[in-house]
């Protein structure tokens, strides 16, 4: 590693000068999980929430969040993105929902804190949408499982 790149010499936090970076493919991939009551769980699978369809609103929640990320973290680039993926996958095993999320772009910095934007947003989505049954679900998990383009090129975790 070289270091920390959003601190300057004095140890001030700057915005990344990313100007002389080559213009190159980008594509994060970001994931995580939200545990909950086997009845929560149902209620979701069954599509009985009473706020509606848990896991189209979540999708929906974290391609909006992929989009903010600049808003929310304050020295990240906006960003033009060209795509963004959001997958909630019912997993009765944990019991709870798996969340992958997949943002593409063209430019001179990564997307990786857009995929985890994404994939947090979502699942925050989730929480809020069914907390009127269940307070006690959790989020875990969050991190970036895939990372290519630009200079440091592939990032895949074990």
């Amino acid at each position: 590693m070289n270091g920390l790149t959003h601190f300057d010499s004095k140890g001030d936090a700057h915005m990344v000068d990313v100007s002389a970076k080559e213009v190159t493919a980008r594509v994060a991939t970001a994931e995580c999980h939200i545990s909950m009551a086997s009845e929560t769980f149902d209620i979701i699978s069954e599509g009985r929430a009473r706020k509606g369809d848990v896991l189209s609103v979540a999708r929906l929640a974290g391609i909006m969040g992929a989009k903010r990320t600049a808003d929310l973290v304050p020295l990240c680039h906006p960003l033009a993105i060209a795509k963004v993926a959001v997958d909630l996958t019912l997993d009765p095993d944990l019991p709870g929902i798996r969340i992958s999320a997949t943002v593409k772009t063209t430019g001179q910095t990564g997307v990786e804190m857009e995929a985890l934007t994404a994939a947090s947003v979502a699942a925050l989505t989730v929480y809020d949408m069914a907390k009127a049954v269940d307070r006690a679900m959790q989020i875990d998990g969050l991190r970036v499982v895939l990372k290519e383009g630009g200079k440091s090129g592939r990032y895949e975790a074990q």
